[in-house]
């Protein structure tokens, strides 16, 4: 089913609000620790309060240096409230966008996973760092095609992710954390831990799983110590060509999340190769074959803008190039 002129209306203000939405959070300090001033005996305190419960240290009698504290604290204070303002302001501009959005039924992802991606997103970690494959990738893909044609075979109960990032500064600069996906999770929901039967996955409280994966060649630049950990599989240099789709969707909780996903060429052939894969599981199977097979058509019928011309072909390894028309 072809998307009408209005359900294209609605994406394009859905996007906008969501840029707007997701820039100001970007804007917002960090949340720290609350200072405030407590007088013991005849002096007067700087204190950092740690928590709801009122724990607190003491940063040193009340002089020029923990006044230059408190004030710095206060600047930050003030321009993580005006940027949370905005951002509240960002999103009750989205709510009709978001109705309708629903009510003309466009894709949907899980409400996990449109968390996950929000995360990623305010972290500055997706598109730069990371990039969104498997069954979730299908609500991108139908946008840029402009027609509904996966419905049916985009459900999931489990998010996957590449590792993206062809530089350190690329993620260094915007995720100030030596465990940035670990980090990202835990800011979603705080039960997820690393399965260390299966290394390369964190799983929450409610068994939703996490998967990261990563090509050979850029696992020298995956951060040394994230605990979640990788293993390098060759397939995924192919999701590293070409360019990348990206586009906002609502998950089932109504909350906009952006999707950036691999080139759909290369994400149909490799679910086709997938499919044939040994030890592949075999409940996935028949899923992997029908979204290749189903994206594969959509890219030759709905997305000139992604030939599969001489230059592409040129690309393609032989392991490959059986799939194609």
């Amino acid at each position: 089913m072809k998307l009408s002129s209005e359900q294209l209306r609605v994406l394009e203000n859905l996007a906008v609000g969501y840029d707007n939405w997701v820039q100001a959070r970007r804007a917002a300090p960090a949340a720290e620790s609350r200072l405030a001033w407590k007088v013991r005996g005849e002096k007067e305190y700087l204190y950092e309060v740690r928590n709801r419960r009122g724990d607190s240290n003491s940063l040193g009698v009340r002089s020029v240096k923990t006044e230059q504290l408190f004030a710095d604290f206060e600047r930050r204070r003030a321009l993580r409230e005006a940027a949370l303002e905005r951002a509240n302001t960002a999103r009750g501009a989205m709510a009709d966008s978001i109705r309708v959005y629903r009510a003309l039924r466009l894709p949907l992802i899980d409400g996990m996973a449109g968390r996950v991606l929000r995360a990623a997103d305010e972290r500055g970690l997706l598109g730069n760092a990371l990039l969104v494959v498997g069954t979730n990738t299908m609500a991108a893909y139908e946008i840029e095609a402009r027609e509904r044609f996966a419905t049916g075979v985009d459900s999931t109960n489990d998010f996957d992710l590449t590792w993206a990032a062809r530089d350190k500064t690329s993620w260094t600069l915007t995720a100030a954390s030596d465990a940035p996906i670990m980090d990202m999770l835990k800011g979603v929901d705080e039960t997820f831990t690393v399965n260390y039967e299966k290394a390369f996955q964190a799983r929450n409280a409610q068994a939703y799983e996490v998967e990261v994966l990563v090509a050979p060649s850029l696992a020298l630049l995956y951060p040394s110590r994230e605990p979640i950990r990788p293993i390098p599989l060759p397939e995924q240099e192919w999701l590293l060509k070409g360019s990348p789709v990206s586009h906002v969707v609502l998950d089932r909780d109504a909350t906009p999340a952006r999707i950036v996903a691999p080139d759909p060429r290369w994400m149909a052939l490799h679910k086709l190769w997938l499919a044939e894969k040994p030890h592949r599981n075999r409940l996935k199977v028949d899923k992997d074959r029908r979204q290749g097979q189903l994206l594969l058509e959509a890219v030759q019928r709905l997305m000139p803008h992604y030939p599969i011309d001489d230059a592409f072909l040129r690309e393609v390894p032989e392991e490959l190039r059986g799939y194609l028309p």
